[in-house]
């Protein structure tokens, strides 16, 4: 009976693995530019419009809800979650927006996070202040820092102006809580991580990997993000939302 019971189980695991193991690989994708690569910068921070919206299109069509960290908790609770995220707060980031209005449907809310360094907010090639009011007014952002000068954080002294301070400064152009932190150049350290946490709820790192919730200490300080390039195919977007 007791090798019997055993047997059962090994094939409740292989048939039903994520419920036995209580996994789920939530992808939190990352973007820079939204824009035709012309030769400037490095191309696979770009991502096309028109490779955007097929992505987009993809999610929509594919049953995938699109979240901000504002409703980190609600991945519990719906089928196929996942979290765009935009880091700089590049002017180009509208073109995002113009699409996000366009593919909106009764039952497809898309959502997004962009990470803005707010010292550079109205630069010329930068989101400006009523731009980023508008965007997170409008329901479809969630507009978070990317600290107030993009250091690297390992190597600074002081933490408060770029942390703290960007953090209000973002939510008074916006008037929305500002709740998470991308790291710059995705790097961090014990200390970095002590000192996010003062004052945000989430920490994001470019560690290309799925996150799956381990109950583990600093987890939502250690969020990993996978990048989508401009040379990004249809076929590899689609194994890397669907996590194969």
């Amino acid at each position: 009976m007791k090798n019997f019971t055993l047997f059962l189980l090994s094939v409740l695991l292989l048939i039903h693995p994520s419920t036995a193991s209580g996994q789920t690989k939530i992808p939190i994708l990352i973007y820079h530019s939204i824009d035709e690569f012309k030769g400037h910068g490095a191309e696979d921070l770009y991502v096309s419009p028109e490779n955007f919206e097929k992505q987009m299109k993809y999610l929509r069509d594919h049953g995938f809800t699109l979240l901000t960290f504002e409703q980190w908790d609600d991945a519990k609770k719906v089928d196929k979650p996942i979290f765009i995220t935009f880091d700089d707060g590049y002017k180009n980031n509208l073109n995002a927006f113009a699409i996000f209005k366009k593919l909106e449907t009764k039952h497809f809310k898309p959502k997004a996070t962009i990470f803005v360094i707010s010292d550079f907010v109205g630069r010329s090639n930068r989101l400006s202040r009523s731009e980023l009011k508008r965007m997170a007014d409008s329901g479809f952002f969630s507009i978070q820092s990317h600290t107030a000068n993009h250091p690297d954080l390992t190597k600074i002294k002081g933490y408060k102006y770029d942390l703290k301070e960007s953090k209000e400064k973002i939510q008074r152009m916006t008037g929305h809580p500002v709740i998470a932190l991308a790291y710059p150049f995705g790097l961090y350290n014990d200390k970095v991580i002590e000192e996010t946490k003062k004052y945000y709820s989430f920490g994001l790192t470019t560690i290309p990997e799925y996150f799956t919730e381990k109950r583990l200490k600093d987890e939502r300080y250690l969020l990993p993000r996978l990048y989508v390039k401009y040379s990004t195919t249809a076929e590899e977007f689609a194994k890397l939302v669907e996590g194969k």
